[in-house]
């Protein structure tokens, strides 16, 4: 069974993408082929080893895989970190579990923050990829709010084979992303 998003793009995306910029094929067309999720973890590391563990296990619910504990390259003495210390948590989600969690990003956790009015346009890193700063897991339907002690933010980098900013905006607008033209 394939994820609803990767049906979208197959019979409404493509076409859509071919006419507007021209493409002589289906391969040309741009598509999304991978999702990063950064997740820092700052004092919570030293509070408890319980409190990372529930992180994690909450990531894990959200993202559909195991996270894998990023560690400090160096040490910093005026944060406190060591190197080695792990300092948060990152995933690399394609395929499948890529367009499930892409689906509920946008179906189901950002009409979920307050005060949403889209997408920042500016987002795009003129390679093609978007960026997104979430602010609370807490959107997430996944996590149980009632075992919560702590709350993250995550960096989702959204990478697609687009060759400008232009032509990725797009795609993620066909998709169903909530891009705002203006950001006030």
């Amino acid at each position: 069974m394939t994820a609803r998003l990767k049906e979208k793009y197959t019979k409404e995306v493509i076409p859509e993408m071919r006419k507007e910029f021209g493409y002589k094929n289906n391969m040309a067309v741009p598509a999304i082929t991978k999702v990063v999720v950064n997740a820092g973890l700052g004092n919570i590391l030293r509070d408890s080893k319980d409190d990372f563990e529930k992180i994690s296990e909450d990531m894990t619910n959200i993202l559909g895989q195991k996270p894998v504990i990023t560690k400090a390259r160096k040490a910093i003495a005026g944060f406190k970190i060591r190197e080695g210390m792990p300092v948060g948590l990152t995933a690399i989600l394609r395929g499948a579990k890529m367009y499930e969690f892409l689906d509920r990003l946008i179906n189901i956790a950002l009409p979920q923050v307050r005060d949403f009015r889209g997408l920042n346009k500016k987002a795009f890193d003129r390679n093609g990829n978007f960026n997104i700063g979430i602010k609370e897991h807490l959107i997430f339907s996944e996590v149980n709010r009632d075992t919560i002690k702590n709350i993250i933010g995550f960096e989702i980098n959204i990478a697609t084979t687009a060759k400008t900013d232009e032509e990725a905006c797009k795609l993620l607008k066909l998709l169903g992303f909530p891009i705002a033209d203006k950001i006030e």
